[in-house]
């Protein structure tokens, strides 16, 4: 028994992977070969964010571009083997994979959870899954840039970290939690694939004190996993 069984959230999560189905299914259509990590669209996804990450997430306030059922167990599992006490998200959404995280640190028997999110109303209603799921004390929902939102000290070492914004934040938002995570946390990039090159330079690097792979999920998705060795 876990908490991913729990009526209450399996039911939230159920209907959320429904809700995500039907919102961005019309949008992936539409895209260049309808896949999320194809090289070229996130070529042109860096481009547009280089440009203003603000109005291009902005655009898309309605999407949920959320992980899916298989990557979302995947969390479960990093957080539960970490034994998590503290884990940071960065790309709340509406919730998808911080309700997955939340029920990890659940299970772990305390934690706490700082998720944060650019769009007001995709950070509310992510609030309201949480409650509906028993789950919202356990998460601090953050609402602003991560840049700004994730720039405090946190009170105790990071033991997961978990990136699934804007692209061209992932390198900037690793060195703001980079100081604060443990020896042995792992470091989740969601999609983190050739043409986020700068990230996957950092973390392959031996001497940025990482060890890395590539996980695949998905068929198309590409992400990378990292151990902070040191």
């Amino acid at each position: 028994m876990n908490s991913l069984t729990d009526p209450r959230v399996a039911d939230v999560i159920a209907r959320l992977h429904q809700e995500a189905e039907a919102a961005d299914q019309p949008v992936l259509e539409d895209r260049p070969g309808g896949a999320m990590a194809d090289e070229d669209l996130i070529r042109r996804t860096l481009e547009e964010e280089a440009r203003d990450y603000r109005s291009l997430y902005h655009r898309y306030a309605d999407n949920y571009f959320s992980v899916s059922p298989t990557f979302g167990q995947f969390l479960y599992v990093c957080a539960r083997t970490t034994r998590s006490r503290l884990v940071i998200e960065y790309g709340t959404s509406f919730g998808v994979s911080t309700l997955y995280l939340a029920a990890a640190l659940r299970d772990n028997g305390a934690g706490h959870l700082v998720t944060t999110e650019l769009e007001p109303a995709k950070a509310a209603r992510a609030q309201e899954n949480l409650a509906e799921a028993g789950l919202a004390d356990l998460v601090d929902v953050r609402v602003g840039d991560a840049l700004d939102t994730l720039r405090a000290e946190p009170a105790e070492p990071v033991d997961l970290l978990l990136l699934d914004g804007a692209f061209s934040l992932y390198l900037p938002v690793l060195r703001l939690v980079e100081p604060y995570l443990r020896p042995g946390a792992l470091v989740v990039a969601e999609n983190a694939i050739e043409a986020v090159s700068d990230y996957r330079d950092h973390v392959r690097a031996p001497h940025n004190g990482y060890l890395t792979l590539t996980v695949p999920f998905d068929e198309t998705r590409g992400n990378e996993l990292s151990l902070r060795t040191g």
